[in-house]
């Protein structure tokens, strides 16, 4: 399985797992998230792992009946 898939599959769990319970948690999978993202898009990792992290501690302080 070409590394890219893996990649997407491993965003894909990521997103549908939610918002964290904790703002660590939160951090934690939208960095994952971002990173995935960035890396199947062939972007700069560290950057899309910070943008991500970011969206979704704000999505989670924003929308907490939705986590």
């Amino acid at each position: 399985m070409p590394l890219k898939s893996i990649l997407a599959v491993f965003l894909l769990v990521v997103w549908v797992s939610g918002c964290g319970d904790t703002t660590g948690e939160q951090i934690l999978y939208g960095a994952g998230a971002g990173a995935a993202g960035s890396a199947i898009l062939d972007t700069n990792i560290v950057a899309g792992a910070a943008v991500g992290a970011a969206a979704n501690v704000i999505y989670c302080e924003e929308n907490p009946h939705k986590c």
